[in-house]
């Protein structure tokens, strides 16, 4: 698969002693432009996206990766057990795996908001999410793209219960567990539950491939990254 995410970084100053003043502030290397850094944070978060992200959108990629795994809402976890006490296990069980297909099947919708996103960083955004703590760009892409994320992956999530007949299921589990005698009904919005927890997915992960290049030397596998991120060490 392609890279799906190109990191513009857009050098849009008023005048050259304001250009001049930012530049003034960076770490002094004589090896390292500003060209240096914006390819470094570049390919620091196509690795974030490539890596990791995209394994989100892959069957289980949700499901079975304990990091970002959906779980179940804590007024839903009552019906699970209740579900397996009267040996519903499987049911139960299906109910789970859907949800985190829903988030899967939504991750895929990130790209072009991710790519809008990085277009709008100045150069001293780059600057501080270089210096910044090991989750600086992550922070970034959440503050710039969260609402953003949630409008898409929303509707999208909502199609993907109908594809996968999450909503049946649901329905089937529910009205099972509303029908055991003394419990109360429920009768939860899942669609926002999955799409928030989809969210949390995506930037865990991309805060895992950073938090790696960040600290780990090793994990540093081009020269503009071995140079760029020795700035902060």
């Amino acid at each position: 698969m392609k890279k799906i995410l190109t990191f513009i970084i857009i050098l849009n100053f008023t005048a050259c002693a304001e250009l001049q003043q930012v530049v003034n502030q960076l770490p002094q290397s004589g090896s390292v432009s500003d060209l240096d850094i914006a390819g470094g944070l570049r390919q620091a978060l196509d690795l974030g996206i490539d890596k990791q992200v995209t394994k989100l959108t892959q069957t289980d990629g949700f499901f079975k990766n304990e990091l970002v795994k959906i779980l179940l809402p804590e007024e839903l976890q009552k019906v699970d057990k209740a579900l397996r006490d009267i040996g519903l296990s499987n049911l139960a069980d299906e109910g789970l795996k859907v949800l985190n297909r829903a988030a899967e099947d939504a991750v895929g919708e990130a790209t072009p908001i991710f790519v809008n996103a990085v277009k709008e960083i100045t150069f001293t955004d780059a600057k501080n999410i270089l210096l910044g703590n090991n989750d600086a760009a992550t922070q970034y892409l959440t503050s710039k793209t969260q609402t953003a994320l949630y409008d898409k992956f929303n509707p999208v999530i909502k199609a993907s219960f109908d594809k996968v007949g999450a909503d049946q299921i649901w329905s089937n589990l529910i009205n099972k567990y509303n029908a055991i005698p003394f419990t109360s009904n429920v009768n939860p919005d899942l669609t926002d539950y999955v799409t928030s927890e989809a969210l949390k997915g995506v930037y865990t992960m991309i805060a895992v491939e950073e938090q790696e290049i960040r600290t780990k030397v090793g994990s540093r596998t081009t020269a503009l990254l071995q140079k760029v991120f020795a700035l902060q060490d």
